[in-house]
């Protein structure tokens, strides 16, 4: 028998339907008889921006524990459409998303988080995740971590399910899936497991997802075509001027045929996981190496890195540590306890597991994103053209490369410049329900570089606009 919002192993399902329910000082439990092994604790949470409602929680996979963050819009949340975010690493905590660019407050100084006008929140609700398992706020019972994507995948749709049948005002509102670095491996992945899971939901007398886009900034969504991009964005004018001397140029390419051949063979068209590892490695050694050791930033070429491993290039994110370690940001945000460590942006060991894993190293990623495709998902590749890591040529080639229905009218149509305000912010293509736009100026975080422009692109996606 399906389920229904009046049954369940008792034959009472009783949704939360409001967030007028929830209570500052405590957290109020979600469930659903559909997904048994999952739970969802959420506390109204007054801080960051006192003109919204603003709610935190986890998410309870068993022993397993998901901090987030959930902001109602600025505009209209009874009607505008629902973002999910999620920043990469892996094992990046969402807080930087969050604090230091898209979200309603940033924390870039010392005196604590002050108001952000180019929220994305500007017109739509939004989600911040710490996943996987061992990231920012999020913990485990004993001991218990998440190595793949794919594991990832199935806790977050579950969550998204439990969010979306309790709270009733948000069921068929407009979904979208977005994120940022390795979140152009998970985001895919997250989306796929969204809308293979309506079916369930379908058959159960539930209301699906309306999983309505997925936006990737400056993802690794195909980790092949960056290794000759490397190349380009540090030996030719691709952004700017080679920041890699001749020699070295001249080194690194000779050597990529020898890295391309290797990792084709090995990762893509017969995946051998001892092969396909070294030939990562060889590549990294050969092809990413030399960029490292100029000193310069690896998300901005146009800056040098500054700060320690732990500030990622930036040393304002310190100042983020330092708020999320304040005993009183943590008990008003309703931090568990079992997670009281100091803060870090990064978790190294969550990084590690999936590093032995070769989540990376897997290629099908970009096949996800033509399956969404294929199925009504719009998708949006944005990538600030100053990025080194994930960059802007890389991006283009896995677009043009991907295989799907509309390839040949996406591939036939040249890069032009989109505008805001008479001024240019970047080049785009798009045809059907793919588009790819680079952000000009801006490095790895393009909300942060270039705030107005990013959200002026999120606004003119979410109403179904072109650029």
């Amino acid at each position: 028998m399906p389920w229904s919002e009046n049954s369940g192993p008792n034959g009472l399902f009783t949704p939360l339907e409001s967030f007028s329910v929830l209570k500052e000082h405590e957290y109020t439990m979600m469930t659903h008889p559909l997904f048994s092994k999952y739970s969802v604790r959420i506390k109204k949470s007054d801080f960051c921006d006192p003109t919204v409602n603003v709610y935190t929680g986890y998410i309870d996979i068993e022993a397993r524990h998901l901090f987030f963050y959930f902001f109602e819009s600025r505009n209209d949340p009874a009607k505008d459409d629902v973002i999910f975010w999620t920043n990469g690493g892996p094992g990046c905590s969402s807080s930087l998303g969050l604090f230091f660019e898209l979200g309603p407050c940033r924390v870039l100084d010392d005196s604590g988080a002050k108001i952000h006008p180019e929220s994305w929140s500007t017109n739509a609700n939004i989600f911040f995740v710490d996943q996987p398992i061992g990231v920012g706020f999020s913990y485990a019972d004993y001991g218990e971590s998440v190595a793949t994507s794919e594991e990832a995948a199935k806790d977050i749709a579950s969550f998204v399910a439990i969010f979306f049948e309790n709270f009733s005002q948000f069921k068929g509102r407009a979904f979208h899936m977005a994120g940022e670095s390795y979140g152009g491996r998970y985001v895919p992945l997250f989306a796929s497991a969204v809308y293979d899971q309506n079916t369930e939901l379908i058959q159960n007398g539930l209301t699906p997802i309306n999983l309505t886009s997925v936006m990737i900034g400056n993802g690794l969504t195909d980790r092949y075509t960056m290794f000759t991009a490397y190349y380009e964005m540090t030996c030719t004018a691709a952004s700017l001027p080679p920041v890699i001397n001749i020699g070295t140029c001249v080194a690194m390419k000779q050597t990529l045929s020898r890295c391309e051949k290797w990792t084709r063979e090995s990762c893509i068209e017969q995946y051998d996981s001892i092969n396909c590892g070294a030939a990562a490695d060889f590549c990294a050694t050969t092809i990413s190496l030399p960029y490292r050791l100029t000193g310069l930033n690896p998300y901005d070429i146009s800056i040098p890195c500054r700060g320690g491993p732990s500030d990622l290039c930036y040393p304002e994110t310190k100042y983020i540590r330092q708020f999320l370690d304040d005993p009183a940001v943590r008990t008003k945000i309703g931090v568990d306890p079992s997670a009281m460590t100091n803060f870090t942006s990064c978790n190294s060991d969550v990084n590690l597991a999936f590093g032995l894993a070769q989540d990376s190293l897997h290629s099908e990623t970009p096949t996800y994103v033509s399956a969404l495709l294929e199925r009504g998902v719009r998708v949006l590749i944005y990538v600030g053209d100053l990025d080194w890591i994930c960059n802007w040529i890389g991006n283009e080639k896995w677009t043009l490369a991907l295989d799907w229905t509309g390839k040949a009218e996406f591939a036939s149509e040249p890069l032009r410049e989109w505008t805001i305000d008479g001024k240019r912010a970047g080049r785009t293509r798009s045809a059907g329900k793919f588009a790819f736009a680079t952000v000009e100026g801006a490095g790895h975080m393009v909300p942060y570089n270039k705030p107005k422009e990013s959200l002026q692109m999120v606004q003119r996606w979410l109403a179904g606009e072109g650029f």
